[in-house]
This record gives C-alpha cells, sequence and structure tokens, in this order.
C-alpha cells in the first residue's frame, strides 16, 4: 500500500482523484462534526461548496427532515439551523435528519474528492476505524487535508501522521511518499497531548478566541467511535463494517487516548 498525503486539495484538478482510494482530514471542525453527527443518529451529510448551493438543495428537499449547518470564518452562517460546532449535533436535534452542510474549508475538500471510488472522512475521533478499513481494504491511499484557505495546517498533518503511523504498525507492506513520512514526524513530535497541539495552532487559537474551546476537546477525542463516513453520490452515510476486517497490531492510540482523559 503507497500512502501519500496532501496537505492540501484544493489545486488539484477534481478528475485527480479519480478511482483512488481517499481519506479527508478536517479536524477543526467539519470531519469531526460529520463523524459526530452520523454517530447521533443523521441519516447522511451532504457537504456543498458554496452557502448559495447549500440553500438551494435545502430548498428542493423535504425542510422538516434537512437541517443546514456550516460556518464562514468558524462562526454560523446567518440563517443556518447549526454552526460547525460537534456539540451542536446532538441526538435530539440531528436524529433521523439530513443535514446540509457547508464550512470554509472541510466541506469543499470532500467535494474535490467527489471521483474517488473510496471517500472516507476522518478525524482524532474514529481514526483506528479509518485504519482497521484502509488495512482491510489493502488499496494505495490518498490522505486529503483540508487544510486551512488551501493552505497548510498543523492540526489535519498531525491527524494524517497518526494515520500513517498506525498504518505502519499494521501487517501489511506500506511505502510512504515524503509527505507521509513528514507528516508521520510530525504526528510523532506532537503526539504526547493531541489537545495541548490543538491549543496552540493557528486555527484552535482562533476557536478559542471566538467562544469555541470547548470543541477543541471534543475534537482532541481519540477513538470514541468506530463510524466511519463513507461519501458516495453527492451524500456521506455511515459505512456498515464488513465482518471480516482484521485488527491492525501494535496501535498506540489507546496509550495516547489515555493521556488525553
Amino acid at each position: 500500500m503507497k500512502i501519500n498525503v496532501l496537505y492540501s486539495n484544493l489545486h488539484l484538478d477534481e478528475l485527480y482523484f479519480t478511482g483512488k482510494t481517499c481519506v479527508v482530514i478536517d479536524v477543526l471542525r467539519a470531519s469531526t462534526v460529520i463523524v459526530t453527527a452520523l454517530s447521533n443518529g443523521a441519516k447522511e451529510v451532504i457537504p456543498v461548496n458554496t452557502v448559495d448551493f447549500a440553500v438551494k438543495v435545502s430548498g428542493d428537499a423535504f425542510r422538516s427532515q434537512t437541517i443546514l449547518g456550516g460556518e464562514r470564518n468558524t462562526k454560523k452562517v446567518e440563517g443556518f439551523a447549526l454552526g460547525n460546532s460537534p456539540l451542536e449535533y446532538t441526538t435530539d436535534v440531528i436524529g433521523g435528519k439530513s443535514i446540509i452542510l457547508y464550512t470554509t474549508n472541510g466541506s469543499r475538500s470532500i467535494v474535490k474528492a467527489k471521483f474517488a471510488e473510496n471517500l472516507f472522512i476522518v478525524c482524532f475521533n474514529n481514526l483506528d476505524a479509518i485504519v482497521n478499513h484502509l488495512v482491510w481494504l489493502n488499496k494505495d491511499a490518498e490522505i486529503i487535508c483540508a487544510g486551512t484557505n488551501g493552505g497548510f495546517n498543523l492540526e489535519d498533518a498531525v491527524c494524517a501522521g497518526n494515520i500513517v503511523s498506525n498504518l505502519e504498525q499494521s501487517d501489511i507492506e506500506v511505502e510512504l511518499t515524503d509527505s507521509a513520512i513528514a507528516s508521520k514526524l510530525l504526528y510523532i513530535n506532537y503526539s504526547k497531548s493531541i489537545t495541548k497541539m490543538l491549543k496552540n495552532t493557528d486555527h484552535g487559537k482562533l476557536l478559542i478566541e471566538n467562544g469555541f474551546e470547548s470543541d477543541i476537546k471534543e475534537c482532541a477525542k481519540i477513538n470514541s467511535t468506530d463510524v466511519i463516513p463513507f461519501y458516495n453520490s453527492g451524500v456521506i452515510k455511515k459505512l456498515e463494517p464488513a465482518s471480516d476486517k482484521p485488527k491492525k497490531s501494535g496501535n498506540n492510540s489507546q496509550s495516547i487516548n489515555a493521556k488525553e482523559k
């Protein structure tokens, strides 16, 4: 399995991802919101790349079963029911509903990779589940960091490095590109405290300034769910795990999780 890490995908043509296996990361906060929503009973999440399209899609759907969620520059979009805080996506609010999601970086990165053969969403919350599934697939993979406004951010790179590190400890043969090696080294450097790392990133500091420090603690939880969000035909739904998946060996996520508690 060859693993490549992209620190942004906005500079790439959509067709680049055709037929590939891809994983999208937006730790702060879109991928954490998607994982949380599906864990808490949302029917599906529909990512969009513009606010106008989000409004159009919601107008075409059954309004009572559809919720608009998302943000611009950390703040809830005017007229949307929910923002981009995972703490808002509780079972009583989103259970059984379709969520149309627009975010500055995450939803756009997912839509950009829409032609992938396999497209999954990951954050620290569901990291082991994604790693196990990639091991089971045993296909070359592109790990896509949503980044910030088309550029690099630390939190997504560290999460990518966590995936890379755990894949290397599995029973399959892994080949790493330069960017994958770099992400692994970042993860090793910051693995002692994911919460501290998130708080000290540019976006983490912005979230704290805007009153979202509790979101950072939620986004730092490691392996709190085994939900695998899977994108297909414009919609993200929970992937039902195959019963014959092997468990990877040598996983160090549990020890990190203990440090975060």
